[in-house]
């Protein structure tokens, strides 16, 4: 891995610029004296200044007048959407050059490393909701490039609930709680939002995306990220192409399961901000590889879909995605407001060399964007914010303003043309860095309407259906009676319904079932416009492996956090040797037992414990891991959480194990349809396998077999979940 080894704490800059222009900005309170804003120091803050003791409070006294007033204007507006997130500092390096696509300098050079500043985020959210909740995320990438910033913004999903811009406020007024009671909050299970999205069928391939495992991601560290839009990359002799952007988690793309998303948005409400922040500061830091699926100007209309239409993707298999560069996280913010609340991202930032095009979408966010950050922020100088500003040096006509922090100098550098100030600052030729639109050639009619080759909204949300393995589809189907079975309105319902039977006609009736519904008639043959009746020979696929999350990386229990259930008397040989093989392939190991401190071993050794079983929850980990010694297992058997603790693991499909005795405590639990090594026995029964694994339970009572074990448990904690299990009968868990 990148910079494994160096953690968070030595803030190692690997000579990034951004992050050595934010130094002088950088104050640090110790060992300095309190003061005014104004720089006078103050010798209290706890009393006001008075007449006498408990006489009136005093109109001079300015330092409780200036405490005061900056504290009542300290909140700023949130964001209308993603307001929830967290971010992180980092760098990009391309593979090799991109020259031949696009001239964009920060494509160029292998060896350069350009400052990025990255932001993730929940959409429907106030800023302090949870951050589990089902919900697309934002993931949006600021490039402190040399020709100036670029900033990617997308998502975890790679389409959108509309066609149109125009739409985005009705879209989210739906999503958002509902004006006369304020509720729910970061939640999609409400009347108002099934209404608008049963009438509006492009949102349907969207609401796939979004009632599936994709909307409750495991970490942001193991999520997609999307363009969403379709760009362009203009290369040196001036030839656009067409571009998806896309990144790929070197993690893989993990989820959790709905019904922990649920508990932990109570249990810990900053899951993924902290599972964020901890990974920089221990040195696992995310990495993704940027891809690129290119798609030349003559190829725009061989596609079975309208490029431009944002409620569709290009199959990777028709287009695969070409990684060209590696992003690495390797510092967390110093402080939260000035830079993750305070950075503004805006798709109008583009470098020479990317381009946009006509999707009707990104035209709308390319208003809004620079609109929202103005009002949020108080000025149209919010770039001049330490986050926000680019490496170059930035020379223009812009005056005054809320906050202006140049002090630009002479008498005509505010207008153009001038001759007193020698023409300055002059434009740029294309051959001197400048940015130039592709000279596409556009004619039509004035009219509010839409292309005909936006028409079909079924295709592909059934593409994405067909795509997913069973355990997916299970989980979108219960996502769907979720979400369904908190809509009071059955006309709400049986619309929804019938638009899930067009794609999917047992999809319909599954969710029919547990909404109260007449089950869907059965799909229909989606809507084509004009051009498709010649559609012979276009390309399209029916199935997309890519968009299964059962394909992605499954070989690293990188970063995996895995808890050890024990008590005093634990098997100290057992617990220090699988221990020491998960964290050497990168796990994260807490001990958790019934309270903090340290345990005794039954070698006498005393084990550190990190959580406690009050504080702790299967939720939170990956995998459970039960060491032998008879006093411990004894003791956690007669603990009703510790038993839950193993029993919920298994219900969420996790990998498990236990040496020793603690086989005990999982073959006298409730886990069900697995079998166990010698259950019940205080050794190996005659002949018995020293090694057994069903389903991601991995179990051995021979002392001798601790590395098989442990090479076995590492296999199980990888795989991520175990679904085979899934169908197991119900525990109470």
């Amino acid at each position: 891995m990148a910079d494994q080894g160096k953690t968070g704490a030595n803030r190692n800059t690997e000579a990034n610029l951004k992050l050595e222009s934010l130094e002088p900005h950088r104050v640090d309170p110790r060992d300095a004296p309190l003061s005014t804003e104004q720089g006078v120091r103050v010798d209290s803050t706890d009393d006001s200044l008075r007449a006498g003791p408990r006489g009136p409070t005093l109109l001079e006294d300015f330092h409780l007048r200036e405490k005061m007033t900056h504290f009542d204007h300290e909140r700023i507006p949130e964001r209308v959407v993603h307001a929830r997130g967290s971010a992180a500092h980092g760098y990009f390096q391309v593979y090799e050059s991109m020259a031949e696509y696009t001239r964009a300098s920060f494509l160029q050079d292998p060896s350069v490393r350009t400052p990025v500043f990255v932001r993730f985020s929940t959409a429907a959210g106030s800023r302090g909701s949870a951050d589990t909740v089902r919900d697309v995320r934002g993931f949006a990438t600021k490039f402190y490039t040399d020709e100036g910033n670029f900033d990617l913004v997308g998502n975890n999903i790679a389409v959108f609930f509309i066609q149109d811009g125009i739409k985005f406020p009705d879209v989210i007024h739906a999503l958002k709680p509902e004006p006369d009671r304020e509720i729910p909050q970061a939640s999609s299970a409400h009347d108002a939002f099934w209404d608008f999205i049963s009438l509006m069928p492009e949102s349907t391939h969207m609401i796939l995306w979004l009632l599936s495992d994709r909307a409750v991601p495991r970490s942001f560290r193991m999520m997609e990220g999307f363009g969403v839009h379709t760009f362009r990359l203009v290369n040196a002799q001036g030839k656009s192409r067409f571009v998806k952007f896309h990144w790929k988690p070197l993690l893989g793309v993990h989820s959790l399961l709905f019904e922990e998303a649920r508990r932990l948005a109570g249990l810990d409400p900053d899951f993924h901000r902290r599972d964020l922040w901890d990974a920089i500061e221990r040195g696992d830091y995310p990495e993704y590889e940027l891809g690129v699926q290119i798609i030349e100007e003559e190829d725009e209309h061989s596609f079975d879909f309208d490029l431009l239409d944002a409620t569709k993707i290009v199959p990777e298999e028709l287009v695969p995605v070409r990684r060209i560069g590696k992003m690495t996280l390797n510092r967390n913010p110093d402080n939260f407001f000035s830079e993750t609340e305070q950075s503004a991202f805006h798709l109008g930032n583009a470098v020479p060399g990317i381009d946009f095009t006509a999707d009707p979408l990104l035209q709308a966010r390319l208003f809004s964007y620079l609109d929202t950050q103005v009002h949020r922020l108080g000025s149209p100088n919010f770039p001049q914010i330490p986050i926000n500003r680019p490496l170059v040096p930035v020379r223009n006509q812009h005056q005054e303003g809320f906050m202006q922090q140049r002090i630009k100098v002479g008498r005509a550098h505010h207008y153009l043309p001038n001759s007193l100030a020698g023409g300055c600052p002059m434009v740029a030729p294309p051959e001197g860095g400048a940015f130039v639109h592709v000279p596409e050639q556009v004619a039509g009619a004035k009219a509010r309407a839409r292309s005909d080759t936006f028409n079909d909204h079924i295709t592909q949300a059934r593409l994405f259906w067909n795509s997913l393995s069973a355990p997916e589809k299970r989980h979108l189907a219960a996502a769907a009676r979720f979400e369904l079975g908190s809509v009071a309105s059955k006309d709400i319902r049986e619309r929804m319904v019938a638009r899930l039977g067009e794609v999917d006609g047992e999809l319909g009736r599954q969710v029919a079932a547990g909404v109260g519904v007449a089950p869907p008639a059965g799909g229909k043959p989606p809507v084509k416009g004009p051009r498709d009746k010649a559609a012979v020979g276009r390309r399209s696929v029916d199935v997309s492996p890519a968009l299964s999350m059962e394909n992605t990386v499954k070989d690293t229990v990188r970063s995996r956090r895995v808890a050890v259930l024990a008590a005093d008397g634990v098997a100290g040989a057992e617990l220090a040797a699988v221990r020491a093989a998960l964290e050497g392939a990168g796990a994260q190991v807490q001990v958790v037992s019934t309270s903090l401190g340290s345990i005794l071993g039954d070698d006498g050794r005393a084990v550190e414990v990190d959580r406690t079983l009050l504080t702790a929850d299967s939720v939170m980990f990956d995998a459970v891991f039960v060491p032998g010694g008879r006093a411990s297992v004894d003791a956690l058997s007669v603990m009703g959480d510790a038993v839950h603790f193993v029993n919920e693991a298994f219900k969420h499909c996790k990998a498990i194990g236990a040496t020793g005795e603690g086989v005990d405590l999982l073959s006298s639990s409730l886990l069900q349809g697995v079998a166990v090594a010698g259950a019940q026995a205080s050794a190996p029964p005659q002949g018995a396998p020293p090694l057994v694994s069903d389903k991601g339970v991995v179990t051995s009572r021979d002392p001798a077999a601790l590395a098989a074990f442990s090479d076995e448990l590492l296999r199980a904690i990888a795989r991520h979940r175990h679904w085979e299990r899934e169908d197991v009968a119900q525990i109470p868990a």
